[in-house]
């Protein structure tokens, strides 16, 4: 079977999306589309045996009923840049292939994550894991100045070790994690989409969401039907608990939701995102496609 293009897959191709001071996702290869997955669905080889409305509609019920294997049959393959510290957040998604840049044959290029000013921010002191607001501005621009100074000084100590031939597998090991690397990276459409969904969210690193947001501009070329289903039925849509639909329920009766502190944060955040979900005319009704 001759290989399926997609015109504005085609176009991204070897684009670099330039992600944070000195990174990068570069769409290198895929294979498959939307029509790969309606094939998969149906178990047919044909092309142009159902309508591109068709075609549409069966995405959409596939996503929106977690019928997740037909997706699996898209690939993507990327060629990243990102800082160490995220590489490590990143390669906890273990659902993907990957081949990264060796310290051990390679010299580590002088290249170091630098925030923006507005990125340095105060410790949340309501969650273990995330950032509060920006430091003032004089204040930032010391951190980065500090940030730079330690690197370079750091880079420094490694190339000294290097020009003495002290093996380079050593001499890495006191680079600090805001260094660069780069990896290729593949992996099937459907874990791509769980990738995006907890690394998008609000309360991820900003770091890792500007690359997932890149990764999505890529996944959304190949496969725009897939991408616009997954919008509309995972990333657009709220989840509740039990407890949660027993406290959204006593709302609806004109009662309180009845939750402890905690989980009534967490509650009141996704009504909140509820709300703002409405929009202001009905979409498109997506029903049961004859497949």
């Amino acid at each position: 079977m001759p290989r399926t293009t997609v015109p504005e897959a085609e176009a991204l191709l070897d684009h670099e999306i330039k992600v944070l001071d000195k990174g990068f996702v570069r769409l290198v290869d895929y294979m498959g589309g939307d029509q790969r997955i309606v094939q998969a669905a149906r178990v047919s080889y044909g092309e142009g045996t159902k309508s591109v409305r068709q075609d549409r509609a069966l995405i959409h019920y596939l996503i929106k009923h977690w019928h997740t294997s037909p997706f699996e049959q898209v690939q993507l393959t990327f060629h990243c840049k990102m800082p160490i510290f995220i590489a490590r957040q990143w390669i906890r998604h273990r659902t993907a292939r990957l081949n990264e840049i060796s310290g051990r044959y390679s010299i580590m290029k002088d290249e170091f994550y630098v925030p923006e000013p507005q990125q340095v921010a105060f410790q949340s002191s309501n969650n273990k894991q995330g950032r509060a607001d920006s430091l003032p501005l004089d204040e930032a621009m010391a951190i980065i100045e500090q940030m730079e100074r330690d690197q370079k000084e750091a880079y420094s100590e490694y190339t000294g070790m290097i020009d003495k031939g002290v093996a380079r597998e050593l001499a890495r090991t006191n680079l600090p994690v805001s260094l660069y690397t780069e990896w290729y990276w593949q992996i099937d459409l459907h874990n791509l989409f769980h990738f995006i969904r907890l690394r998008i969210d609000p309360h991820a690193q900003y770091e890792i969401r500007v690359y997932a947001e890149a990764l999505a501009q890529c996944a959304k070329a190949v496969a725009p039907f897939a991408y616009e289903a997954f919008e509309e039925h995972i990333l657009g849509s709220v989840s509740f608990s039990k407890a949660e639909c027993a406290a959204l329920a006593r709302m609806l009766s004109g009662g309180e939701p009845g939750l402890e502190e905690r989980p009534m944060k967490a509650f009141m955040e996704k009504v909140e995102k509820l709300k703002a979900s409405v929009p202001a005319e009905a979409p498109e009704e997506f029903v049961s496609p004859s497949t």
